[in-house]
């Protein structure tokens, strides 16, 4: 049996970091925004930070290693456009929807009836989920030729050269070359880093558990993390051909929640964007050793968390163009792959264009996203497909 250091690659390190650079740039201006909503201190934005670090790198870590499997979590971004939104709520009463949302969560693990409920979606509609849930970047990637034509266009060529002549290493050549790039044109700038901040405290906040928090934010923060996050986070395993433990690693997640939530660790799930950079071949051509991609994003998580806000600072200073191209060009490969899984079948092949279509339009319902609706979309084409097969 291999060791964990014989399992690690260039390639399964540099695809932990792009999915820590990817999932962070994207979404840690939300989390800003929603701690200033809840009247955060200095000191509190900054044990969010901590404890969101520590929470999504500790939980990728044991469960990868556990699982031997590229299991990665993340914070619930919607969750975090949620808490942006409220207002009338202190920070006490927020941490304690927080624990509510973690118990629940675990409960959902620990229980069995998300894995069932899980079971119960075809292949091909789970498939066409991350296929229009990943497609978003690839078009992101597409569209920022037009503020930064020369960059992309540049790491598009690594990448297509990379595929050619070093499939294994094709993504760290495009990362490469991107950061060569700007580099060259000096747009990597390091101003806004606050060395001042290097690492951060945790800082406890006591509960305050009262009903219009827990009806009006546990509530909705438990509905979206698990059907906005958790359920494509499940179909992005199952579509890249891993029979992960669902029930245990949302009860992770779950009491993960529910521990770190007086610290800011507002809420947890299996991701799967960031995920899918993992699970890729471009991670590793053995999928036995894509795990390891996961374990180095887990230690990234590590580090950011301890950093704090300065390192939040540091990966913001990639541009936007950047992060958009190296995102769209690592999920390539498996946004092809689910793709073809998803059409593979004839039978379900309505139901899955049509999930594809509602996932890519990034649609909002009530506060749920599009993510959901497909499966919900693809659910009921599935349901009148096979009564008119009986009525055949």
């Amino acid at each position: 049996m291999r060791s964990l250091l014989q399992d690690f690659s260039p390639s399964t390190v540099v695809a932990g970091f792009v999915a820590v650079l990817v999932g962070y740039t994207s979404s840690v201006a939300i989390i800003f925004q929603a701690t200033v909503a809840l009247g955060a201190t200095a000191a509190q934005t900054a044990s969010w930070l901590w404890a969101l670090g520590l929470g999504m790198g500790l939980t990728s870590l044991a469960l990868s290693l556990w699982t031997r499997q590229p299991v990665l979590t993340a914070w619930s971004t919607p969750g975090a456009a949620l808490l942006a939104s409220t207002s009338g709520l202190d920070m006490p009463e927020a941490i304690g929807a927080f624990i509510v949302c973690g118990l629940l969560i675990a409960w959902a693990g620990a229980s069995g009836w998300f894995e069932k409920l899980m079971d119960r979606i075809p292949v091909a509609i789970a498939s066409a989920l991350l296929a229009g849930v990943l497609a978003r970047f690839g078009l992101d990637a597409v569209v920022s030729v037009k503020t930064a034509p020369g960059l992309v266009l540049a790491m598009a060529a690594a990448y297509v050269l990379g595929r050619r002549l070093w499939t294994r290493y094709a993504v760290p050549g495009v990362l490469l070359v991107g950061v060569a790039y700007v580099l060259g044109e000096g747009r990597l700038s390091f101003a806004g880093v606050d060395t001042s901040q290097l690492f951060a405290l945790p800082v406890w906040t006591a509960p305050a558990f009262t009903w219009h928090a827990a009806i009006g934010v546990a509530l909705p923060l438990f509905i979206v993390t698990m059907a906005s996050q958790n359920l494509p986070g499940v179909a992005a395993q199952r579509a890249s051909g891993y029979a992960t433990p669902v029930s245990a690693s949302i009860a992770v997640t779950g009491a993960a929640t529910t521990l770190l939530a007086p610290f800011g660790g507002y809420a947890f799930n299996l991701a799967a964007i960031t995920a899918a950079i993992c699970m890729g071949r471009e991670a590793h051509e053995d999928p036995a050793r894509r795990y390891t991609a996961a374990v180095s994003a887990g230690l990234f998580y590590v580090l950011l968390g301890l950093a704090g806000g300065a390192v939040a600072a540091l990966l913001s200073a990639f541009p936007r163009e950047l992060v958009a191209a190296i995102a769209g060009l690592a999920l390539l490969g498996t946004i092809a792959g689910a793709m073809a899984a998803a059409l593979k079948d004839e039978g379900h092949r309505d139901a899955a264009i049509l999930t594809f279509l509602v996932c890519l339009s990034g649609i909002t319902v009530f506060g749920i996203g599009a993510a959901f609706w497909g499966v919900v979309a693809g659910g009921i084409a599935t349901v009148v497909a096979g009564w008119r097969r009986q009525g055949n």
